[in-house]
C-alpha cells in the first residue's frame, strides 16, 4: 500500500459522497480516480454511458448475462420501416 497525500477538502467531499453511496472514504476516491482515467481515455464517452459500462461489466463479472438471440427479419417489415 502507498501513502497519498490529499487535500482535506478532497476527503471532505469524498466523505460526504460514500456515505451516500455505501461506499467507504477510500473506496469512493478509488471510483472518482477509476471514473476519471476512463473519462480521460475516452473523452468522447458521456458520464452516463462510462456507467453502463462499468454496470456492463460487474453483471458479465456476476455471471449475470444471458445469450442473445439474433433473429431474421422480415423483409415486408424491414420495407415498411424504411418507407416511413
Amino acid at each position: 500500500m502507498t501513502t497519498v497525500n490529499l487535500s482535506n477538502d478532497l476527503v471532505e467531499n469524498a466523505k460526504r459522497y460514500a456515505a451516500a453511496f455505501s461506499r467507504s472514504t477510500p473506496k469512493q476516491i478509488e471510483h472518482w480516480a477509476k471514473i476519471g482515467k476512463i473519462a480521460e481515455e475516452n473523452p468522447d464517452l458521456p458520464y452516463e454511458f462510462i456507467q453502463d459500462i462499468l454496470l456492463s461489466l460487474q453483471q458479465v463479472e456476476d455471471g449475470d448475462v444471458e445469450p442473445f438471440e439474433f433473429t431474421e427479419l422480415d423483409p415486408e417489415y424491414v420495407r415498411k420501416v424504411l418507407s416511413e
